[in-house]
């Protein structure tokens, strides 16, 4: 093979990539190249914007800064990234025809619009006698790669992670190699080495994203290093959301900045050690695993509908009501300080420690009784690190309409889950610093503290912070009634 062109997507990076890999082994001359899908950023665009009609997405601008790395390493040894804003089943063909390479290389996805979008580009390609090559690179074990004793998908975690540790081997870590030959990185032809899109001609503006969340291979391998010198505290502290006792890896990860086989080197290698910090860590990334497994083997749940289907027989809040609800939480004015904190993280950031992701997703489907839908939605619009299938999977946890999720029983008391893992009341505080002069005690839920106590701190509830707008003990009665449909449908 004399040329050939790798298609960049979530697996932004030079390093231990499997296409990348394949196209230097197999070609001469090699080129890369990422397109800024007009499919996936004009939706976008729908949402609120800034005076200059540009929008603020941190994740757009995230990229753009990973591409801008690449770009420069690869200049430097000669070559140079392909950048372009538009449609792939259109601009792939065009880069790939002017090139005049022989094959397109690049890794799957799982997405059923993505996997719609690759079929349609390889079907443009066939037609000019081009190759189309794919390659698993963002999971460890895909499809049905883990299988229980009768060859079925497996639905339920714990024995799917223990089939998935058996059947790890040396070689399912290993690392691509992906250096190149002298001059292998082919300089892009004048006629079609274009400027990047701007950030600006795109639709979008610059978040400072970079300013706590540095982008690149380079921003998640420091991440790494510091992750890896108090990984063996993980299991302690992961579930306290003002310490920093999580990765924070999630966006480097999710955009292919790191790769997921050395993270799971390193997290087996530990755990064989005897690190109760990266054996847990480990299920964590086990997790993201069987959430790709259970959407490749079940695309019906892009489409909004619950794994368990009786659970779609479930009423949930509507109207004006249900409206309100939902922009209290999503506002964060519930009422209810923890949850409120993790809304603003989340609004502020894009991130939410994933101990608050479950009590807010809790919250919003078993307080205010609103379809997880909305909070999907929510999630998708908002998060850094979003991925369908770990936000669907996530979601459906905890509204107990997915695969081994929670019981629809088990509702979160947001109070006593603010009292276990914020004790004194600090990640509180940080986002909600008109709390700040309550008690450790009060601190979880002003509506309880004393009038004397209030008035100390200067804390006039319905002005400075909202009275509850639910009570919890109601709304968990509620719940279990909404419920009851399903229990219903089971045992008739």
């Amino acid at each position: 093979m004399q040329k050939a062109l790798v298609w960049l997507r979530r697996d932004l990076r030079l390093y231990d990539n499997a296409a990348l890999h394949h196209a230097l082994k197999e070609a001469k001359q090699v080129w890369l190249t990422f397109i800024f899908d007009t499919e996936i950023l004009q939706p976008l665009l729908k949402g609120e914007l800034d005076s200059n009609g540009l929008k603020h997405d941190r994740r757009v601008d995230f990229i753009w800064q990973g591409l801008m790395q690449i770009d420069t390493e690869l200049r430097s040894l000669g070559g140079g990234l392909i950048v372009r804003f538009g449609k792939p089943s259109t601009c792939i063909p065009q880069i790939a025809k002017e090139l005049g390479v022989n094959a397109v290389f690049t890794n799957h996805d799982y997405e059923p619009s993505a996997i719609a979008r690759d079929s349609s580009v390889a079907a443009s390609l066939q037609k000019m006698d081009i190759g189309f090559q794919s390659y698993k690179d963002q999971v460890i074990f895909e499809k049905k790669e883990i299988l229980t004793n009768s060859n079925t998908v497996f639905s339920v975690f714990t024995p799917y992670k223990n089939n998935w540790l058996k059947t790890l081997q040396e070689k399912d870590l290993a690392a691509y190699d992906c250096t190149p030959k002298p001059g292998q990185f082919a300089a892009i032809p004048k006629k079609i080495d274009e400027a990047f899109p701007s950030l600006e001609s795109m639709g979008f503006v610059a978040t400072g994203i970079e300013s706590y969340l540095s982008p690149g291979s380079a921003g998640g391998q420091a991440f790494l290093e510091d992750f890896l010198s108090r990984i063996d505290q993980y299991q302690i502290g992961r579930d306290f959301p003002a310490i920093k006792g999580v990765s924070y890896l999630s966006t480097h990860l999710r955009f292919g900045m790191l790769s997921i086989r050395g993270l799971v080197r390193e997290a087996h290698r530990r755990m064989l050690a005897g690190s109760m910090g990266a054996t847990i860590w480990l299920s964590e990334l086990i997790w993201r695993d069987f959430y790709f497994m259970i959407l490749a083997n079940h695309p019906r749940l892009a489409n909004g509908v619950s794994f368990k289907p009786d659970y779609d027989n479930i009423v949930w809040e509507s109207g004006n009501h249900a409206k309100k609800l939902f922009a209290a939480w999503c506002a964060g004015k519930t009422g209810y300080p923890l949850v409120d904190a993790a809304m603003h993280q989340l609004n502020q950031s894009g991130y939410m420690h994933n101990r608050l992701r479950m009590v807010v997703a809790s919250f919003l489907t078993k307080d205010l009784g609103i379809d997880w839908r909305w909070g999907e939605a929510y999630f998708a619009e908002h998060l850094n690190d979003f991925e369908l299938s770990s936000n669907n999977g996530g979601w459906q946890w905890a509204s107990s309409s997915g695969c081994d999720a929670q019981p629809y029983f088990r509702i979160f008391n947001p109070i006593t889950q603010s009292e276990k893992f914020d004790p004194e009341g600090k990640f509180i505080k940080r986002y909600l610093p008109q709390l700040e002069k309550l008690s450790k005690k009060s601190i979880h839920a002003p509506w309880q503290a004393g009038h004397i106590e209030l008035e100390a701190a200067g804390l006039l509830l319905g002005r400075d912070y909202p009275m509850p707008v639910v009570n919890h003990d109601e709304a968990r009665k509620n719940t279990l009634v909404r419920y009851s449909v399903v229990k219903k449908i089971n045992v008739e």
